[in-house]
C-alpha cells in the first residue's frame, strides 16, 4: 500500500476476500493445503478472465487479469518442472504397475498426492496419458 502499487494491492485484497470466504463456507480455520487449493483456484480463474477479455478484445483488462494472476502465483509453491513432472509420472507408473489408459485415472490421482499442488493438472494429464499410450 505504501508503494501505492494499485495493482498489488486490488490483488492482495481478492486473496483475502478469497480465504475468508472459503474459511467462513468451511466452518472452521483452513489448514495450509486450503489456502494453497483456494489460491490456485484464484490463479485458473484469473487466467480464464483474461483468456475471454483476450477473445472479447479488451486487452488492457486480460493484462489486468494476468498481472493480478502473477501476484498470487508468488504466494503458491514453486511448480515442478517438466523432467520432474516426467520423473514422478514414470515413478508413479512403476509403482502402480499401470500400462494402459484404463489405469489412467489411478496413475493421475497417485501422481497428484505425489505433487502435492506443484503440479499444473493438463501439463500432468499430458505427461500420463503419453506414457501410457506408447
Amino acid at each position: 500500500m505504501r508503494s501505492r502499487d494499485k495493482g498489488r494491492v486490488t490483488a492482495l485484497r481478492m486473496i483475502s476476500a478469497a480465504l475468508k470466504n472459503a474459511e467462513i463456507e468451511k466452518g472452521e480455520p483452513l489448514n495450509d493445503e486450503d489456502e494453497m487449493a483456494v489460491l490456485r483456484r484464484q490463479v485458473k480463474q484469473r487466467e480464464e478472465s483474461a483468456e475471454a477479455y483476450r477473445n472479447a478484445g479488451r486487452e488492457e483488462q486480460a493484462e489486468a487479469e494476468t498481472r493480478e494472476a502473477e501476484i498470487v502465483r508468488a504466494y503458491l509453491p514453486t511448480p515442478l518442472s517438466d523432467e520432474e513432472l516426467q520423473g514422478l509420472v514414470d515413478r508413479v507408473i512403476s509403482e502402480t504397475g499401470a500400462s494402459s489408459m484404463r489405469e489412467m485415472g489411478t496413475v493421475m490421482g497417485r501422481a497428484n498426492e505425489l505433487a502435492a499442488g506443484r503440479a499444473d493438472g493438463r501439463k500432468l494429464s499430458g505427461i500420463v496419458r503419453e506414457r501410457l499410450q506408447g
